[in-house]
């Protein structure tokens, strides 16, 4: 990318991607550093795959997917790694994998100070999307973060993705079209492949 460009981390160009055979595209995008991008469309549209083949976890068939140099990206999948029962702490534990705790709203207050295994299947949810945003990714790719959640964790997940604002870019792929509206600078929606403001 040219130094014009300096502000864009991805740019999609007539990607077609998929895993035995194409599933999503043709699509062309650009997302630069502090933007959010929500992906919304019905089931079997491509959604999860787009963010894997940003990721580098699908293949392209066709177009391509040009990243900015050195680009660092932290990708939660729809269903994150339960670990091993362990006397730690939600906070020891972002510790320990190199993710502040720093600026982490009122929302995450008690989860971090409980062990993990004693965690819930939501709470666990919150603390991994905390850990994704509080790394030092140029761009979070969060795939249906509302798995697990209930409506008063879903209120959560909106207050630590308001929280945190930075220049980090996020694409955020989820079925429920209020919490992208209400989180998102933009959406993208894959059944006509238009990108407007949210």
């Amino acid at each position: 990318m040219s130094t014009a460009d300096a502000d864009v981390l991805i740019r999609l160009e007539g990607l077609t991607a998929g895993y035995r055979r194409p599933v999503v595209g043709p699509l062309s995008l650009s997302l630069r550093r502090g933007e959010r991008l929500g992906i919304w469309g019905p089931n079997g549209t491509g959604k999860s795959t787009l963010l894997k083949a940003i990721g580098h976890a699908a293949q392209v068939f066709a177009g391509r997917i040009e990243r900015a140099p050195g680009l660092r990206i932290a990708y939660l999948d729809q269903q994150p790694l339960r670990l091993p029962a362990m006397p730690i702490t939600g906070r020891e534990l972002l510790r320990a994998a190199g993710a502040t705790t720093q600026g982490a709203p009122k929302a995450l207050a008690g989860i971090l100070r409980q062990r993990i295994d004693r965690l819930s299947g939501g709470q666990y949810q919150l603390l991994w999307i905390w850990f994704a945003l509080a790394t030092e990714a140029d761009l979070v790719l969060l795939d249906e973060p509302t798995n697990n959640l209930d409506p008063g964790r879903r209120e959560q997940l909106v207050e630590i993705l308001q929280t945190r604002h930075s220049s980090q870019a996020l694409a955020l792929v989820s079925h429920d079209r209020e919490l992208l509206q209400q989180t998102c600078s933009h959406l993208l929606d894959l059944e006509t492949g238009e990108v407007k403001h949210a």
